[in-house]
């Protein structure tokens, strides 16, 4: 891949190439193959003085979730296992670390990305207003904030956590003032803020109220909204209905049971 992409780099149509490229690689599953070509388009459009468009940022966003998602739930398996079963503890424990350090390394590659290029490139550009470039803005914030949760998931003792938090309330903030409470990637943060809630701030009362908000302000516009949003804003709201019931339903507290987040 290295030598593909160094010699993509020389073309004038890099940018054109590199993501035919990433499509051909999230059909196939080679994640990898999708971070590390999204992480040249990134180079490219910034060296242009661009942001990614949306296909871009889904693109990059789906590469990095669907890499780091097999971590989480490699480490979050073990874990598991580790609370069932007392054998072989140190073995479970020196095998979890390397779990851990692969899923640490490529969360902060990503958040590297994230805060080094895009999000400095997406503010440049919201000071010069445009809708595109506020959702480009908020779309980064959240991202940002869903790889410093999943760090926090695997080390509480760095400060992941209010960090997570900082960048999702950024984005709220933005988000509320500039998109529509149908706004699918407003419903997507608000998801996710109070995942982060119930799972690493253990504040229970405050994710329910974040996901309820965001569901019914949702709900109360959803008859005004265009066709095209609107298979994705109802997905998030089904998200949003089935944690409430998660996390309000009185036989659910004492199970292990894990919350949804948004993509």
């Amino acid at each position: 891949m290295d030598k593909i992409i160094e010699d993509m780099r020389k073309s004038p149509d890099a940018i054109k190439h590199g993501v035919a490229l990433v499509r051909c690689a999230e059909h196939s599953e080679r994640y990898k193959d999708m971070c590390q070509l999204m992480r040249m388009v990134v180079d490219l459009k910034m060296a242009k003085n661009e942001d990614l468009d949306s296909e871009e940022r889904n693109l990059l966003s789906v590469g990095y979730k669907n890499l780091v998602g097999a971590g989480r739930g490699s480490h979050r398996s073990i874990n598991n296992r580790m609370d069932d079963d007392s054998k072989n503890t140190d073995l479970k424990t020196g095998y979890l670390d390397v779990i851990s350090k692969e899923t640490t390394a490529i969360c902060k590659e990503v958040l590297k990305v994230l805060e080094d290029q895009l999000i400095p490139k997406a503010k440049d550009l919201q000071a010069g207003g445009g809708e595109e470039a506020i959702q480009s803005l908020i779309f980064y914030l959240k991202m940002a904030g869903d790889y410093y949760r999943y760090l926090a998931e695997l080390n509480k003792k760095d400060g992941y956590e209010t960090k997570a938090k900082e960048l999702y309330l950024e984005g709220t903030d933005l988000s509320e003032k500039n998109l529509p409470p149908t706004d699918p990637i407003r419903l997507g943060l608000a998801l996710n803020l109070s995942v982060c809630y119930y799972e690493i701030l253990n504040n229970r009362k405050e994710a329910c109220r974040i996901a309820k908000e965001a569901f019914d302000q949702a709900i109360s516009k959803l008859d005004k909204l265009a066709e095209v949003q609107y298979k994705d804003a109802t997905l998030i709201m089904q998200l949003l209905r089935d944690n409430l019931t998660l996390w309000t339903t009185s036989d659910n507290q004492d199970e292990d049971m894990t919350p949804v987040d948004a993509e």
